[in-house]
């Protein structure tokens, strides 16, 4: 039995499901573009798929916006004012929201970018990947060193002082100069924001059925431990597994998936989650991943399924996802989020605790330097119970 004692906040995720090209290593929702996009039938669609969802959440203020894909840039800036019209129509969104969009170097120019700003946009998210062509062809990216840089720096020209960049390591053939060459460059064009991951095979992608040679466990090391120097050097804090933030820059949105927050999700392949306290349970709504289905049963049942998280569950997703945070989190926030005592998981904590894996005070609760090292062996102590 669920009791929270609170609610979290809410944000809105917006996904946008075509790209240029599908990608090798990409397992997103993402479909290749037709000749011409659907924007305005798909942004009605959207805004239909969201009129439903409202009464789960009357009352409610949005605190951040992310727009995924997919290549959201492949969107006009018209398509994007009638979702925001749409939006701004429906929900109450904090003054100071911040609102993402993800865009790809092969898709965007400084004009583009400007109006982007001027819809109320006021953040980035850049997926360059690397600054090494060699290493972008391999990774069936549309878009060479060149684009990347001037992707980054049309995003200050048009006044965006908060962009992340993706930037992966761990590639095709790559070496720990290559990586410390990428991420040199990276940190020359000045984000706010760096996404640093590796690069891994996911089942239903080419690179998994067909994978490429890549760099041994010895090389992965010294790649990511190089890259996370020039960047602790550069003044980069890293604040989650894969996020390094200037002070003051990490990002909302993500900080509320990792924190067990609430949020909406409309789109084609969308996920939500939605704490319901007068019904005493988590409520999670997926929609159906075809673009041309999800258009045709926005608005209806027909778009999406839904599921109904156990408390037990609810415990584990929570730890999995707070655990990924350097700083951890308070211990209210568990039956705040989680919905149960954290008395309920003291025997698990306590043993990561005494495995040296868990740092458990007043405070916080957080991985340890050791338990950081080794999150997978961390979070087998919170796993449910057959």
């Amino acid at each position: 039995m669920f009791n929270f004692t609170g609610l979290p906040p809410l944000a809105l995720y917006i996904h946008i499901p075509w790209c240029v090209r599908k990608c090798p290593y990409c397992d997103f929702n993402s479909h290749e573009a037709p000749s011409t996009l659907p924007e305005f039938e798909y942004v009605d669609a959207m805004l239909r798929d969201l009129e439903q969802d409202l009464p789960l959440v009357w009352g409610r203020a949005i605190t951040s916006i992310f727009i995924g894909g997919g290549t959201p840039s492949l969107f006009s800036a018209e398509a994007l004012d009638r979702l925001f019209s749409g939006l701004r129509a429906r929900l109450k969104l904090l003054p100071d929201i911040e609102i993402t969009l993800e865009a790809n170097p092969g898709t965007v120019e400084v004009g583009k970018f400007r109006d982007f700003r001027a819809l109320g946009i006021n953040r980035l998210s850049i997926g360059v990947q690397s600054f090494n062509d060699t290493q972008l062809k391999a990774l069936g990216r549309i878009h060479g060193a060149r684009e990347a840089i001037a992707a980054a720096e049309a995003a200050h020209a048009a006044g965006f002082s908060d962009f992340n960049l993706d930037l992966m390591h761990g590639l095709p053939g790559q070496s720990v100069a290559d990586g410390e060459a990428d991420m040199r460059q990276a940190i020359a064009l000045k984000p706010s924001h760096l996404s640093y991951y590796q690069l891994t095979l996911e089942p239903n992608t080419w690179f998994y059925n067909h994978p490429p040679s890549l760099p041994d466990d010895e090389h992965l090391a010294d790649i990511e431990e190089a890259g996370q120097a020039l960047l602790a050097g550069a003044g980069y804090a890293q604040y989650e597994v894969s996020a390094y933030a200037q002070p003051g820059q990490r990002c909302a949105h993500n900080l509320n998936y990792w924190e067990y927050g609430d949020y909406l999700g409309i789109g084609a392949g969308a996920h939500g989650k939605i704490t319901l306290p007068a019904e005493q349970r988590i409520l999670r709504r997926a929609r159906i991943k075809n673009p041309r289905d999800y258009q045709a049963s926005a608005g209806t049942p027909a778009a999406y399924s839904e599921e109904h998280p156990k408390p037990v569950d609810a415990a584990f997703e929570f730890m999995l996802n707070a655990l990924r945070l350097k700083q951890g989190f308070a211990p209210y926030l568990f039956q705040e989020r989680a919905g149960i005592p954290l008395s309920r998981i003291q025997t698990a904590l306590q043993q990561a605790e005494k495995e040296g894996l868990l740092e458990w005070s007043i405070q916080r609760i957080a991985a340890s330097p050791h338990g950081w090292r080794y999150l997978n062996d961390l979070m087998q102590h919170f796993l449910p119970e057959e």
